[in-house]
């Protein structure tokens, strides 16, 4: 891993977040009620056993990046039915976050959601989290052509739309895959890991988990979002 000064990171004129298991901790468990959506509308929409629909669904999110696309490409689903079933959640496990939002009040650049999630998913999440209305935008799979991240072409509908310049700018993320893409554009990088065990999702695309070392794509680790901004803001504003 090769680190980037926090003065850097204070200096940047965009953050660009991740939404699940990276705004709220992962171990408040909200993507398993996703996950299991996922299973449930596959299974229902092909008439598969549960085991068989875990199966494919594991399949096309490797394959594909998201099962969302898996399921547009192979057997043309409308994406509206889909996104609204699997974020039909409970989000009472998602606690308000009032030091995360003042820490990410303090950072002096834009701040912008990028989700493979929908905009109302974002919209209820951050709403639980009390961080709505603190973010420039929030662009959804929707607003990429449902191209997910880690594509290439997902980043750069980001970029033209909101005139994101890379190298000036933080990617914020809990897959290590999608900082390789950011990293490989210019992005400054924080991969946000959890202790809480991804084995049941696939190698190649699962959140990080404890971290001894970090490949040279991801610039600074941690499991507290909070507490990282928090020295970020403290340390950007020392050398102000």
């Amino acid at each position: 891993m090769t680190t980037r000064p926090l003065t850097q990171l204070y200096q940047a004129e965009d953050w660009v977040f991740d939404l699940d298991n990276t705004l709220y901790p992962a171990e408040c468990d909200l993507f398993a009620q996703i996950d299991e959506r996922m299973t449930e509308f596959v299974s229902r929409y092909l008439g598969l056993d549960y085991d068989a629909a875990k199966a494919m669904q594991k399949h096309y999110y490797t394959t594909y990046g998201t099962t969302l696309n898996g399921m547009m490409r192979e057997h043309h689903m409308p994406a509206s039915a889909f996104l609204d079933y699997v974020h039909d959640l409970d989000y009472s496990p998602v606690l308000p976050a009032p030091k995360l939002r003042a820490a990410i009040e303090a950072l002096p650049g834009r701040k912008i959601v990028f989700t493979n999630g929908s905009r109302g998913h974002a919209e209820r999440t951050l709403t639980a989290l009390g961080l709505d209305g603190l973010f420039h935008d929030l662009f959804d799979i929707e607003a990429t052509g449902y191209v997910p991240k880690p594509k290439r072409e997902a980043f750069d509908v980001l970029i033209d739309r909101h005139v994101v310049e890379p190298k000036k700018s933080v990617m914020v993320e809990d897959l290590s895959r999608n900082l390789l893409t950011a990293h490989e554009l210019g992005f400054s990088t924080i991969l946000v890991w959890s202790w809480k065990d991804w084995s049941h999702e696939p190698l190649d695309g699962r959140p990080a988990g404890p971290v001894d070392e970090t490949p040279d794509h991801v610039h600074h680790a941690t499991n507290d979002l909070t507490a990282f901004l928090e020295a970020v803001v403290e340390t950007g504003q020392s050398h102000a």
